[in-house]
C-alpha cells in the first residue's frame, strides 16, 4: 500500500504552475497507460486552460482548489473546491476561472482480446 499527501502535492504543483510559461503543472498520481484507472493532479493558473480534447474513457473531475469551467459544445459546468463534475463523453475543454487544482480520474476501456478478429 502507498500513501501520500494529496494536499502537499497540490501545493507543490500550484507553485510549479505559477513558475511556468504555460501556467500549468500536472502529475499522474495513480495508474497510467498500463492501467484501466488513471488519476492525474492538474494545477492551473487563473485564465489558463486545457484546450478542447477527446474524452479517453469514463472520467470525473474533482475540484481541489479554486474555480474551473468544463465546457463542451452543448453545455458548460462551473465547479468550486469540493465539487465533482462528470466529464461528458464528448470533446471538451477546461478553464481555470481562478488559480485552481483538480484531480482528474479516468477509467479507460481495456481492449477485449476475445473481440479482436484474426486477420
Amino acid at each position: 500500500m502507498q500513501k501520500f499527501s494529496l494536499d502537499a502535492r497540490v501545493r507543490e504543483h500550484m507553485q510549479r504552475a505559477a513558475g511556468t510559461a504555460s501556467g500549468r503543472s500536472a502529475q499522474t498520481v495513480y495508474g497510467g497507460h498500463e492501467h484501466v484507472l488513471r488519476q492525474t493532479l492538474v494545477a492551473l493558473e487563473a485564465g489558463e486552460s486545457l484546450t478542447e480534447h477527446e474524452n479517453p474513457g469514463e472520467a470525473t473531475l474533482l475540484v481541489l482548489r479554486g474555480r474551473v469551467r468544463l465546457q463542451c459544445a452543448e453545455a458548460s459546468w462551473d465547479g468550486v473546491a469540493g465539487d465533482m463534475i462528470i466529464v461528458p463523453p464528448a470533446r471538451h475543454s477546461l478553464e481555470a476561472l481562478e488559480r485552481s487544482a483538480i484531480l482528474l480520474t479516468v477509467a479507460t476501456h481495456p481492449v477485449n482480446s476475445a473481440s479482436v478478429q484474426p486477420a
